[in-house]
């Protein structure tokens, strides 16, 4: 009943509260249009802003596609309200940001040559031909400002079907861009899990080609892969796992993935969150992927800190009596970060000592030190004495004593660390 009324009200939503019936998309349709009759078309949405919006799903990124060029569009909003940045110029995309929006604006247009990588690009008023370099029928769909829908590909079909599917042959459209290949795999885990033994065999043919991109463009997709609720049920499809591991070898341990469909509560399973379930092991494994897509240094580091930490989840004072010191030191995020860790896996973890773990690490309070400079200074330290040595001796106690300390005892270390 509840999943029911759930895609009641989203169907409910993007009738009577469509995304393209907002103020600042007004004013951008509006501008495109300027000196043209409403008869017509100078722009429609296009691609994933489209789909979402026939599926009911949350819009992030709101395409455009439009007959003008680069330079007609930065001129017609030059002196507007939206920021105007030539993010792709010469490709066609203009970016216009306003205070709550980003809108990607680009000229239609035509592959004219392709090498794996990128594609010289030929502009064009044409909207059929602008649909055919698209890579997926679902990402050809397009909508007007008044929620008309122009289906050159017959898109909706493949979307209402959950249907994956290459516009034209699988075969030509991979070796135009070979990143097609891990979008083609995002789509499927999203959408539907079969997959066509045609599309299949000309997939595998030209995994190789994922070696021509660039790392970050392929690092960018795989994040989006993890951050998708079906990825979990990958293990279920023995094609697309097979491929997944085929472009991702580093990613060693994806049967972690049938235990985590135990926990019920997903919300906690983050993208990073999750590489680090499939990457960290004893054997430094984090390490080589790492430098081989040059990841942020950000989710180096967290990934590294889990990784050092990972052996202590063994002993069962980490998630007992040691678990108060283990969170002020590494945070509620990185504790339960390694719980998940630990109970994917170990398959000798029962479910309800995870969830046991997880309880204890959500009420925790972390503790404050509150003891500062100016306290040591206020009572008895002099400037210029070594404070910072003084303050670390006192911290050290403080958490050996299970985050006690009197003030008389802070008075006896002042006292004996001054001369």
């Amino acid at each position: 009943m509840f999943n029911l009324n759930f895609k009641f009200l989203k169907k409910l939503k993007r009738n009577f509260f469509p995304f393209y019936k907002s103020k600042d998309i007004k004013i951008v349709f509006k501008t495109l249009q300027k000196g043209f009759s409403n008869e017509k078309i100078v722009a429609r949405f296009v691609g994933g802003c489209v789909r979402k919006h026939l599926m009911g799903e949350n819009i992030d990124d709101i395409d455009i596609a439009t007959i003008l060029n680069t330079e007609q569009i930065k001129k017609r909003f030059k002196d507007s309200n939206f920021k105007v940045i030539e993010t792709g110029a010469k490709h066609g995309t203009v970016t216009l940001i306003s205070e709550k929006n980003k809108f990607e604006i680009t000229t239609l247009r035509k592959d004219i040559k392709t090498d794996g990588r990128h594609a010289e690009i030929e502009y064009t008023d044409n909207w059929q031909l602008d649909s055919e370099r698209r890579d997926f029928t679902i990402n050809a769909i397009y909508l007007d400002m008044n929620g008309k829908i122009f289906d050159p590909q017959m898109g909706t079909v493949d979307l209402k079907n959950n249907n994956v599917k290459f516009i034209g042959d699988p075969q030509k459209r991979i070796e135009e861009d070979y990143l097609r290949i891990i979008r083609f795999l995002r789509f499927k885990i999203m959408y539907d899990f079969n997959i066509e033994p045609t599309t299949s065999d000309a997939v595998k043919q030209n995994l190789d080609g994922v070696k021509k991109i660039s790392k970050e463009r392929v690092l960018l997709e795989l994040l989006k892969i993890l951050d998708l609720k079906n990825f979990l049920k990958i293990n279920e499809n023995k094609q697309l796992k097979e491929i997944f591991s085929m472009i991702f070898p580093e990613l060693l341990y994806l049967q972690r993935l049938d235990r985590l469909k135990r926990i019920n509560d997903y919300s906690l399973l983050s993208k990073d969150i999750l590489l680090a379930i499939l990457l960290i092991d004893e054997k430094d494994n984090h390490e080589y992927f790492a430098h081989k897509y040059n990841i942020p240094n950000k989710l180096k580091r967290f990934l590294a800190s889990l990784a050092s930490n990972l052996i202590e989840t063994q002993s069962k004072s980490f998630f007992d009596k040691d678990l108060t010191k283990n969170i002020y030191f590494y945070g509620k995020k990185h504790c339960i970060s390694l719980n998940l860790i630990n109970f994917s896996a170990n398959s000798k973890i029962k479910l309800q000592d995870y969830l046991k773990n997880l309880s204890k690490i959500l009420k925790l309070k972390i503790p404050k030190f509150q003891i500062d400079g100016e306290y040591l200074k206020q009572n008895g330290m002099k400037e210029g004495q070594s404070i910072g040595r003084v303050l670390k001796t006192i911290e050290n106690e403080w958490i050996k004593n299970s985050f006690k300390i009197s003030d008389d005892r802070i008075k006896e270390l002042i006292k004996a660390n001054s001369n």
